[in-house]
């Protein structure tokens, strides 16, 4: 009789808990959901976001609601997230800058890869290698070719994003060196682009196709083959003579490690399921996305693989950023 009283009241806190635990993922959400985004409204980043929050939204039938907390390459929303509860309602908007930052030699209040749990990546953006219409330079061949008599220059959005390290990744590939101009952000870079105030700009794919579409900018070379629909006839880079290219930003969601598992399986269930929609990835595709869902395991080797990627050419080309 005592024995089986004493079974009873030491297992009785382990039911509890795991009471609570299967109805929290039963339930979840039952209260709206933060979806932390480190760029500003209006970007592709911002854009894949409000996508995918109004799938989830109509999915929970509860509220996902943006917050865009801008700032050190994507260090302050990541700093934002790790320091919030691990209940599921604070989701990181993962980028690749999270990939990069660990080379870059600056201290970080958080480790992106024990602090966080990845759920499922979301869409790649691939890169495009433009210049002006009225540019001489027809092809990649034509660019190294010129970039070894004269200076040329490219534009981009900030050291340590995914179109900086594009170029950086060329200049290794390709054995020329054009020179960097930063700008605060891809529109006044892509202004002086075609402004003929810069030579060439390894651009993300929303940020290029319209003005590719109008005319204005002539397409070298695609990182991917995905928006081949969107840019016919266009070649890949490796197509170009560099099978060993690959560079593209993307994003995906983290959340804070310590959050339930179930929680966490669901997150990447119901993620999944919304950007296979097939009106969520036409969206994604209209604005330059190629959809990219994923389990958590790929994920997480996908984030493995960029940081030893992007390790290596911060290296080799002395990147640094303040």
């Amino acid at each position: 009789m005592k024995k089986s009283f004493l079974l009873k009241v030491l297992t009785t806190p382990l039911l509890c808990i795991l009471f609570v635990v299967n109805v929290s993922a039963q339930t979840y959400p039952i209260k709206p959901i933060k979806l932390i985004v480190p760029f500003a409204p209006g970007g592709p980043i911002d854009q894949t976001a409000r996508i995918i929050s109004q799938t989830l939204s109509d999915l929970w039938a509860q509220p996902v609601v943006i917050e865009n907390r801008t700032g050190a390459n994507g260090a302050i929303a990541a700093e934002s997230v790790a320091r919030s509860p691990a209940d599921g309602y604070s989701l990181l908007f993962s980028v690749i800058h999270h990939t990069v930052l660990p080379s870059l030699k600056i201290k970080l209040s958080y480790d992106f890869e024990k602090d966080f749990i990845p759920i499922t990546s979301v869409a790649v953006y691939p890169i495009i290698l433009v210049v002006n219409s009225k540019s001489p330079i027809k092809n990649i061949q034509d660019l190294i070719n010129l970039a070894k008599t004269k200076s040329l220059t490219f534009g981009h959005s900030g050291y340590g994003g995914g179109t900086y390290l594009a170029a950086e990744l060329f200049n290794m590939q390709a054995n020329v060196e054009l020179k960097d101009i930063p700008y605060k952000g891809s529109a006044p870079a892509m202004a002086d682009l075609l402004g003929g105030h810069v030579d060439v700009m390894f651009s993300d794919a929303p940020t290029a196709l319209s003005q590719i579409q109008s005319g204005k900018l002539r397409a070298l070379a695609l990182s991917t083959s995905g928006l081949n629909k969107l840019v016919p006839n266009l070649p890949t880079f490796a197509e170009s003579g560099f099978p060993k290219y690959n560079a593209y930003s993307w994003g995906g969601i983290s959340v804070v490690n310590g959050t339930p598992k179930e929680i966490v399986s669901k997150l990447n269930h119901d993620i999944v399921q919304s950007i296979n929609e097939p009106s969520t990835r036409e969206k994604l595709l209209q604005i330059g996305a190629e959809p990219l869902p994923s389990s958590r395991e790929q994920y997480a080797s996908m984030i493995q693989s960029e940081i030893l990627k992007w390790a290596e050419v911060v290296n080799q080309r002395n990147i640094k950023i303040n």
